[in-house]
C-alpha cells in the first residue's frame, strides 16, 4: 500500500495539460500497469462468457450431452473465479492511481503555494486556489480512475470481433468498424464541453473568492450599511456561474443521451443482422445465444470508451488550471550568489526611511498613516524589494536581498496586521512547529494579556478553535495573534498596530508584559498608543514615509508638537 501523502511529489511537466497528464502517469506506472493488466483479465472475461455459453448450448443442451454441459459449465465457473479475483484487484489499483494522482497534484499546489507565501494573493484570486484544491485534483484523479477500465474495454472490444469474425465476417467488420465510428461520433461533443468547464470552474473560483470576503466582513458591511450592494454581486456573479453550469449541462446531457441511445442503435442493428443470419443458417442457436450476448456486452466498452473521453477531457480542463497555479513564479527570490550572514544581535536600517533598530532595543513607530507603516513593514520583512542600493533595507550592514529568503524569516517576524486564526487546537495554533512546551506557550499567552481568553476555554491548551477563530471577539484573535508570535520568539519581532482591538486597561498591561518578555530581543512595534510608546526605548516619528523625529516618547510629547498631534488626536499631518 502506498503512504499518502507522497514524500517527494516530484517536479511537474508543465508545458502543456497533457504533458502533465503523462508525467504523473509515469510517476505511478507500476500501479498503472498493474490496474491496466487486471483490468484487461477482468473485462477480457466477460468478453469470453457468452462464447462459453453458446458452446454449452451448441455442445450440450442441443446435443443433449451432459458431459460437455458440465464441462463447459466448469469453464464458465472457472471464469468466473478469475473475473472475481482480477476485478478486486483492478478496483484496488483504480482507487490507488485516483488518490496517488490527487494527492500528488495536491502536494504540488500546495508546495507551490507555500513557496508563493506572501506573492500569492498578488498572483491568483483566493477563490481559484480553493476551486483547484477542492475540485479540479479530484478530477484529475478520475482520468487514472477510468484507465484501467479503459484498457480493458479495448482489449474486450478487439477479443469481441475476432471471435466474431471466425463465425461471420460481415459481424466481424460491423463490430470493427461500427463501435470505433460511434465513439468517434460522440468526440465533437467534448470539445465545446472542455471549454464550458473551463469557463464555469473560472466563474465558480470569482463567486467562492466574493463568497468569503462578504462573509469575513459580514460585520463590516452591516455597520456600514453596505449588504445590499455586496449582495448584489454575490448575486449577479452567482447567476452567471448558474449560466455557465446550465450551458455544461445541456452539452454533457446530450452526451450521456447519445452515450444510450447510439449503443442501442447498435445493439438493435446487430442483434437484427443475427438473427436473420440464425433464420437462414448461417448460424446455429448457440452462435445466435452468443452473439446476442456479444451485442448487449459491447454496450460496456462503448459506455466505457465515452466516459474515458468525458473523464479525460475533464482532466485535462483541470490539468491547465493547475499548470497555471504551477508556473507562478515567487515575487521575491534568493541570490544567486548569498552574503554572509551578519551576526545576531545586528541592527536592522532602513536607509530610505531613515529608520533603524538597535539590537535589543523596544522601538516604537508613530505614523499618522496605516499605509506607510505597512509598507515600512513589508521592507524591513523582505516581502517587497521597492529600493536597492543605498535605499535598500539592511541587517548589520547586510542588505536583505542578498540574504536567503528562508534566513530572512528565521530571523526577523512581522506580526501582520490581520489578526488571523486557524482551525484546531489551541496549542496548534500558538504553536504550529510543535517546538514549545506548556510554560513557553502560558508565558506567550500571559505577556500578550490573555489569560482571560485560556482561562475560558474548558479544555485549556487542548480547546478546539473553531473556523477562523470566530468563538473569539476581535480583541480575542489579536490577542492569541500576539502570543502566537511572541511563542517564535525571534531575533527581530515587528508589530503593526497589535493592540488596536482591546481596551486601554489590557493595552496597558501588554505594553508593561511586553517589554519584559522581549528583553533582550529587537522589538518594532507600530502604533500610536500612548500606553505603548511610554515602554519603548526609542520612539520614530514617520510621516509622508520618512522618520522626521526621534526620541523617547516624553522627550517627543514635550518638545515636538506634530508628534503629540498623531499621538493624542491621531490627527493626519500633511507632509513638508
Amino acid at each position: 500500500m502506498r503512504t499518502l501523502p507522497l514524500a517527494d511529489p516530484g517536479t511537474p511537466e508543465l508545458r502543456s495539460a497533457s504533458a502533465y497528464l503523462w508525467w504523473i502517469f509515469k510517476g505511478q506506472k507500476a500501479t498503472m500497469f498493474g490496474g491496466i493488466a487486471a483490468g484487461i483479465v477482468w473485462m477480457g472475461g466477460q468478453a469470453l462468457v457468452p462464447a462459453i455459453l453458446g458452446k454449452a448450448i451448441d455442445q450440450g443442451v442441443a446435443a443433449k450431452d451432459m458431459t460437455r454441459v458440465v464441462d463447459w459449465a466448469m469453464a464458465l465457473l472457472a471464469i468466473g473465479f478469475v473475473q472475481a479475483g482480477a476485478g478486486v484487484v483492478r478496483h484496488r489499483m483504480a482507487v490507488i492511481n485516483w488518490l496517488t494522482a490527487t494527492f500528488r497534484t495536491q502536494q504540488l499546489v500546495s508546495r507551490k503555494a507555500a513557496d508563493l507565501g506572501a506573492s500569492l494573493p498578488g498572483q491568483v484570486a483566493t477563490g481559484d486556489i480553493v476551486s483547484v484544491t477542492a475540485a479540479d485534483v479530484f478530477r484529475i484523479g478520475g482520468a487514472y480512475d477510468v484507465t484501467a477500465r479503459a484498457a480493458g474495454a479495448l482489449v474486450a472490444f478487439v477479443l469481441v470481433a475476432v471471435i466474431l469474425l471466425r463465425s461471420s465476417v460481415t459481424l466481424g467488420l460491423i463490430v470493427l468498424i461500427g463501435v470505433p465510428v460511434l465513439t468517434l461520433a460522440i468526440t465533437p461533443m467534448l470539445r465545446p464541453l472542455q471549454r464550458r468547464q473551463y469557463e464555469q470552474r473560472k466563474l465558480l473560483g470569482e463567486l467562492t473568492t466574493l463568497g468569503s470576503d462578504t462573509v469575513a466582513g459580514l460585520r463590516v458591511l452591516r455597520g456600514i450599511g453596505g449588504e445590499e450592494t455586496f449582495l448584489s454581486r454575490f448575486r449577479e456573479v452567482s447567476q452567471r456561474v448558474r449560466q455557465a453550469g446550465v450551458k455544461v449541462a445541456v452539452v454533457q446531457a446530450s452526451l450521456d443521451a447519445v452515450q444510450v441511445f447510439l449503443p442501442g442503435v447498435f445493439i438493435v442493428v446487430v442483434t437484427w443482422i443475427g438473427a436473420r443470419y440464425a433464420v437462414e443458417g448461417v448460424l446455429s442457436v448457440g452462435e445466435l445465444v452468443a452473439f446476442y450476448g456479444y451485442a448487449a456486452f459491447l454496450v460496456t466498452p462503448l459506455r466505457t470508451a465515452t466516459e474515458t473521453a468525458d473523464k479525460v477531457t475533464t482532466a485535462a480542463v483541470s490539468a491547465a488550471r493547475v499548470i497555471a497555479v504551477l508556473r507562478l513564479e515567487p515575487l521575491l527570490v534568493d541570490p544567486v550568489a548569498p552574503a554572509a550572514e551578519p551576526p545576531l544581535g545586528s541592527t536592522l536600517a532602513d536607509p530610505g526611511s531613515g529608520f533603524s533598530a538597535a539590537p535589543g532595543l523596544l522601538v516604537g513607530v508613530a505614523c499618522p498613516t496605516p499605509e506607510d507603516t505597512g509598507a515600512l513593514a513589508d521592507r524591513l520583512g523582505r516581502y517587497v524589494d521597492a529600493a536597492s542600493g543605498a535605499d535598500a533595507v539592511t541587517l548589520g550592514g547586510v542588505r536583505l536581498a542578498d540574504l536567503p529568503l528562508r534566513s530572512v524569516r528565521s530571523r526577523i517576524l512581522i506580526g501582520d496586521k490581520d489578526p488571523r486564526v486557524f482551525t484546531g487546537v489551541l496549542r496548534t495554533e500558538l504553536d504550529p512547529r510543535g517546538d514549545a512546551d506548556d510554560s513557553t506557550l502560558l508565558a506567550a499567552l500571559d505577556a500578550a494579556g490573555a489569560e482571560d481568553v485560556l482561562d475560558a476555554l474548558d479544555a485549556g491548551l487542548d480547546s478546539a478553535v473553531e473556523e477562523r477563530g470566530r468563538s473569539f471577539s476581535g480583541g480575542q484573535r489579536q490577542r492569541l495573534v500576539l502570543a502566537r508570535a511572541l511563542v517564535v520568539n525571534p531575533e527581530i519581532l515587528v508589530l503593526d498596530e497589535p493592540t488596536s482591538a482591546v481596551d486601554a486597561h489590557t493595552e496597558a498591561r501588554i505594553a508593561a508584559r511586553l517589554r519584559d518578555f522581549r528583553v533582550g530581543r529587537t522589538t518594532v512595534v507600530m502604533t500610536t498608543s500612548p500606553l505603548l510608546l511610554e515602554q519603548c526605548d526609542q520612539v520614530a516619528l514617520l510621516v509622508g514615509g520618512t522618520v522626521v523625529a526621534q526620541g523617547t516618547h516624553r522627550a517627543l510629547m514635550r518638545t515636538d508638537p506634530n508628534y503629540r498631534a498623531v499621538v493624542i488626536r491621531g490627527e493626519a499631518l500633511v507632509t513638508p
